[in-house]
């Protein structure tokens, strides 16, 4: 799965008509986010397995998957369940569509003609709890990185106590804590790989 700039979140823009995704682009532009197009349901979720999105605005009328299996298939999918789902439906939408909507997962439900300055607002809360998620998890692995350098220079530390005994350790009991740093090492370079 592929990431972008901090500064720029992706979002996933599914409608089967251009004329709907050339409205969404120029609406979401002044955002200066990664707009990422799919013209069906089975696009969206090929993106979606491709790389992480803020958010998704999803057309509910599409020939094949229509929005309301992409959205169910999408928050069925570990990978993708967390991310939040606009569903965006035409003029005169059915009864039950907002419920369905609701029913399988999505944060919210429009009607087009969009508001242009409702999507932007609507569309900047998630990008926003899309940052500050992606922040709150950097801060956890740096922590979680932190605690475990500080658990190697502890072990480090020991083996150094260890040297200074009188009489001299047990070169086997010495070995065998260099190797146990080590693989504390190992592991912790396999971490940020």
């Amino acid at each position: 799965m592929t990431t972008v700039a901090p500064d720029q979140c992706p979002i996933l823009l599914v409608d089967d008509m251009e004329e709907n995704l050339v409205a969404l682009e120029a609406v979401l532009g002044p955002l200066h986010q990664k707009l990422v197009r799919a013209r069906s349901g089975e696009e969206a979720l090929k993106a979606m397995l491709r790389q992480d999105f803020a958010v998704v605005l999803l057309d509910v009328v599409m020939p094949g998957m229509d929005g309301f299996e992409t959205a169910a298939t999408i928050k069925r999918l570990d990978q993708t369940k967390d991310v939040p789902i606009i569903l965006v439906t035409g003029v005169n939408p059915e009864a039950d569509y907002a419920y369905r909507g609701y029913s399988v997962g999505a944060a919210d439900f429009l009607t087009k003609p969009v508001d242009p300055w409702m999507l932007r607002t609507k569309v900047g809360i998630f990008l926003d709890l899309y940052r500050k998620t992606r922040r709150l998890a950097a801060a956890a692995e740096e922590r979680v990185s932190g605690e475990r350098l500080t658990d190697i220079a502890q072990k480090l530390a020991g083996i150094e106590l260890l040297l200074r005994d009188t009489p001299p350790p047990d070169p086997a009991v010495v070995a065998d804590r260099v190797a146990e740093v080590t693989r504390s090492v190992e592991s912790l370079r396999g971490d940020g790989e």
